[in-house]
């Protein structure tokens, strides 16, 4: 098992640098126990001038997986305008979810996408997913497919088209369905390492030095258990 900063380096070049982020790890304004990681990455690969890795896309403290820096603000501008457009060519984010089971997961058609509405409370940190067009807050809309069962959890693939704050877990939230470890959005337990069992699976996106091309990153959750072999193996194309 290899978690040392370099060892979980996945691309690095002189515009961005991506990262197998490890649950604890803040990607931007990191509070008081967490690691800040754009900190981390400045002291040991450095920036243009005096310029901070900047995260072009959010990833919750709790999560794990891919997550990408620019290096330079003309990277984050490019990358920051490719990540926010719902749908934009050639951006893809792929999530492995472990799911409690439960009456609602069974409940759960095997593949489908789920609409709507997130509402932000700033104050609790935490956000509501709502149904109905009318209803406040902003879009939000992911696409899942069941990729298999554990002893105590569902294994789910997730495809985020937005990227909204804590949507994947408010979503699932919703439907009554709880990640592994997420006791914010009512999971039975948490986790020993204060984690849940989200992880940031895979990116595309496009290259910011040559924008016709795509290039894409992947990883393994960073500390693999029996829980997650079992999941990787479920994930593993016949």
């Amino acid at each position: 098992m290899r978690t040392a900063l370099e060892d979980r380096i996945l691309l690095i070049n002189g515009g961005v640098i991506a990262v197998n982020k490890l649950a604890g790890e803040a990607v931007e304004g990191a509070g008081r126990g967490m690691t800040d990681l754009p900190a981390l990455l400045r002291e040991r690969f450095g920036c243009a001038g005096t310029y901070a890795p900047a995260a072009v896309h959010r990833l919750d403290v709790p999560v794990t997986g891919c997550v990408l820096f620019a290096r330079t603000p003309g990277t984050a501008a490019f990358l920051g305008s490719a990540f926010s457009r719902t749908g934009a060519a050639g951006v893809e984010k792929i999530y492995w979810a472990a799911a409690e089971l439960s009456r609602e997961f069974f409940r759960l058609p095997p593949r489908g996408e789920l609409r709507h509405r997130i509402r932000i409370n700033a104050g609790l940190n935490k956000s509501a997913a709502l149904d109905g067009a009318g209803s406040r807050g902003r879009e939000a809309l992911l696409r899942y497919r069941i990729l298999g069962l554990g002893k105590t959890c569902g294994f789910l693939e997730i495809d985020l088209v937005t990227g909204r704050r804590h949507q994947i877990r408010a979503q699932l939230a919703a439907l009554g369905i709880h990640i592994k470890g997420d006791l914010k959005y009512g999971a039975k337990r948490g986790e020993k390492n204060g984690g849940i069992r989200l992880h940031a699976r895979s990116l595309r996106f496009p290259d910011p030095s040559s924008p016709e091309r795509l290039l894409r990153i992947a990883a393994d959750p960073p500390r693999m258990d029996n829980l997650w072999e079992s999941f990787a193996a479920a994930a593993a194309p016949v």
